[in-house]
């Protein structure tokens, strides 16, 4: 059992879901550490071939426990260590986990919680998702998670968000056409629905087809494009005699879902 984490499966869907609702789902020191044994336990369950983040309450993720900081004599010199040898482990990224991993942004996205974003394969929010990056305007340093959103939207909306802090939120359509997330969902209410229902129909694929693509793709934003192809070479011949590549044509033939 976690203290600040739910875990739920449904059906092929593992769920995690941020459960501090009462500190809009703030990260305090027991999440930072659950979150690396809810990925490895969701990653490690054959069953679970799709994985959904999102949070419980009005808010989705508010990054670091402001509170807990400023109160408890530690402040952010916990995290200089792993900080320092970049060994996070709060993401599925961070955790090496290859399998699809939809981000299902609830309320408020904050700070920290772009980690969640910017690290997830696919990201969708409800309507009344409202999205601010308030770092500067704690006299903290936006780095990791806007780096990486750097590479998936426009640069100049990424530096905007960084440098206004607190003093400006994104709406959930204006996200939509920065391409920071690729659905709304509206009424607010159906975002877990949707997310299962996006979920399943991934869920449908062949998981060791899925898990060579997200590493082919992912890897490729680490390398020049000849470096990238060249891996992706790589993970596309890795596939040739596995079973799934029997299975795929031969259930398509015979006009009938695959068995993975």
């Amino acid at each position: 059992m976690f203290e600040t984490l739910k875990i739920e499966r449904h059906g092929p869907v593992g769920w995690l879901i941020n459960n501090r609702p009462e500190r809009l789902n703030a990260m305090n020191n027991a999440m930072r550490d659950e979150f690396a044994e809810a990925w490895r336990e969701l990653d490690a369950d054959p069953a679970v071939r799709v994985i959904v983040h999102t949070g419980e309450g009005k808010a989705f993720q508010t990054g670091a426990d402001m509170v807990e900081i400023s109160s408890d004599g530690v402040g952010m010199q916990r995290y200089r260590e792993s900080v320092e040898n970049f060994d996070l482990r709060f993401t599925s990224w961070h955790n090496g986990v290859w399998k699809p991993v939809i981000t299902a942004v609830n309320g408020i996205c904050a700070g920290g919680g772009f980690h969640w974003v910017a690290d997830a394969d696919i990201v969708m929010a409800a309507s009344d998702a409202q999205f601010f990056d308030p770092h500067v305007s704690v006299g903290q340093v936006a780095a990791f998670e806007l780096i990486v959103l750097a590479r998936r939207m426009p640069f100049e909306a990424v530096l905007r968000m960084a440098l206004v802090g607190r003093h400006e939120r994104m709406s959930a359509d204006r996200a939509l056409a920065l391409g920071m997330i690729s659905q709304v969902v509206d009424p607010p209410e159906r975002l877990r629905e949707e997310a299962q229902a996006l979920a399943e129909k991934i869920a449908r694929n062949s998981p060791a087809a899925m898990a060579a693509t997200k590493r082919a793709l992912w890897g490729a934003l680490e390398r020049g494009l000849t470096d990238a192809c060249k891996a992706g070479a790589a993970e596309l011949v890795s596939m040739w005699g596995h079973p799934d590549q029997t299975e795929g044509p031969l259930a398509f033939a015979e006009k009938r879902e695959p068995e993975w």
